[in-house]
């Protein structure tokens, strides 16, 4: 039994030592030499402090900002501690209830704006912190953002298409908009 046990320990602190502490160790390094801004967060920093991350949706309420999708984490919204997805059905009912309350919020919103909601912008993405939205969600937002801050609406879709973001490598995804560079983006036009 010594003679198996001592090998078997012997490798444990072994590969304990490279998985659990050099292997991490060069990865972490590799990226912040190769990709330092995406290793350390995508931090998007004003006047020397973070104000969000361009990976991470934030809550945005009020009519003169774009929202965002559904955060699908509790208790509290666009908790990255929490992230999982909802794990709600197409069948149920807490689901089609949350979609109808986001589509009544939406309506309340903009009243006038009888076009088809963007289904992202009622339902949670897998992660519930997503920071895009589709450029159709972006297009459907243009006019009450433009009312509430008193500017015109092609200057809006003008910024709207500047945030687009195409598909990635040409071919996967869809085109998106990030949220939060689009409202920082808004708010630099009314300083």
């Amino acid at each position: 039994m010594r003679t198996q046990l001592k090998p078997a320990i012997v490798l444990l602190a072994l590969f304990t030592l490279i998985t659990g502490l050099l292997y991490p160790l060069a990865v972490t390094a590799a990226a912040q030499l190769v990709f330092p801004r995406q290793a350390n967060g995508s931090l998007i920093i004003e006047h020397g402090q973070p104000v969000g991350s361009s990976l991470i949706g934030q809550p945005f309420s009020e009519p003169k900002y774009f929202w965002g999708r559904p955060s699908a984490t509790a208790p509290t919204p666009y908790n990255a501690a929490a992230s999982a997805g909802s794990n709600l059905g197409p069948t149920s009912a807490t689901l089609i209830e949350n979609v109808q309350a986001r589509i009544a919020a939406l309506r309340t919103a903009d009243p006038a704006n009888t076009a088809p909601i963007p289904v992202d912008l009622v339902t949670a993405s897998a992660s519930g912190l997503d920071p895009d939205i589709s450029v159709a969600a972006a297009r459907y937002q243009a006019a009450r953002v433009a009312r509430a801050r008193g500017l015109g609406l092609a200057a809006v879709n003008r910024l709207i298409d500047q945030f687009t973001t195409g598909r990635t490598f040409g071919l996967l995804g869809e085109p998106r908009v990030n949220v939060l560079l689009l409202n920082r983006a808004l708010d630099g036009l009314q300083l």
